[in-house]
């Protein structure tokens, strides 16, 4: 049965009464500068100020709140570069619900001490996030346990898309938006929401050049099996899971990918570090990044750039200032 907007939409509406205690409503904020310099009215939906510090806790959320009585007290299983494993430990922490969290090998210390934080049982598994996902998945069959996948299911997208609600809320009135993708939960749920609210709307998908397996498989038209090199956007990197259900919906709601580089990533979370003191991550970054490569689209329309998480190491910000 084909899953679609629509479908997103209505479950969004749900999941933004049913996840209401336990997440923030984040700030939408005007960004003078970038305003200034792309001669458009550009706001920032600050997500890296929800608790955990990313935009995953929504998902998680709504995901465990789904489950029945029988299903939390067997234990859940995730897999996570580190934003969806602290969503899932904080949520199933609320909820009093045991799990297991499995991360790559090269996951940030900082994300790893923040699932721990919140009483998440880590454990090391793979390289590329598409394996640690499928072993996750194993994991979970064989002990009799729920999976809760970071995209790759209608509850988390629903989750991910009181992102959209919180927006349209906040400014009715909006044109574009830039959202980074990986596995491509946010951007199907927050899209979803912004396409219902406003058809014109036009919906940039953001990734690394280093790592754009969506935008390779969407311009094939099937999901691809590609590797990714380093980049400072860990948290979209890797692959993506071949029965994906939001591939069909990033197709769907994606006018324009727009890829990248290491350089213009930095340079993103320099400047957004410099303008309001707060790190934000890679992937905020590439959306952030992706602004300025399409500023000449954008003049003088109301623009949201969902700044997706702000947990980042201060070794990768050193990294980046150098």
């Amino acid at each position: 049965m084909t899953y679609t907007s629509s479908d997103v939409v209505a479950q969004a509406m749900a999941a933004n009464a049913r996840i209401d205690a336990l997440i923030l409503r984040t700030p939408l904020i005007r960004a003078k500068q970038l305003s200034a310099e792309t001669s458009a009215n550009v706001y920032l939906k600050l997500e890296n100020r929800q608790t955990t510090g990313s935009f995953k806790l929504r998902g998680a959320s709504n995901r465990l709140l789904t489950l029945t009585r029988e299903q939390r007290a067997a234990g859940c299983v995730a897999a996570s570069s580190g934003n969806h494993g602290a969503a899932v430990a904080c949520a199933m922490q609320k909820l009093a619900t045991q799990g297991v969290i499995f991360v790559p090998q090269q996951t940030s210390q900082k994300k790893i001490a923040a699932i721990r934080s919140y009483g998440g049982d880590v454990r090391y598994f793979g390289t590329d996030g598409l394996d640690t996902e499928q072993h996750a998945r194993e994991y979970a069959t064989r002990n009799d346990m729920t999976y809760l996948s970071p995209y790759n299911d209608r509850d988390v997208i629903a989750g991910q898309g009181t992102c959209g609600v919180e927006i349209v809320q906040q400014l009715p009135g909006i044109d574009a938006v830039f959202i980074a993708v990986g596995g491509g939960g946010l951007i199907s749920g927050v899209g979803s929401v912004l396409r219902a609210h406003n058809q014109e709307i036009r919906i940039y998908g953001c990734q690394p050049k280093a790592s754009a397996v969506m935008a390779e498989s969407v311009a094939a038209g099937r999901i691809l099996d590609l590797p990714s090199a380093p980049t400072l956007s860990d948290g979209t990197a890797g692959g993506i899971e071949t029965d994906a259900i939001t591939f069909d919906l990033c197709k769907e709601l994606i006018d324009e990918f727009v890829l990248v580089g290491e350089a213009e990533i930095a340079a993103a979370m320099r400047n957004h570090l410099a303008s309001y003191d707060e790190p934000i991550e890679g992937a905020a970054g590439v959306a952030l990044a992706a602004l300025l490569a399409r500023k000449s689209e954008i003049a003088a329309k109301n623009v949201v750039v969902v700044i997706c998480g702000g947990n980042v190491s201060e070794q990768v910000m050193q990294q980046v200032q150098q």
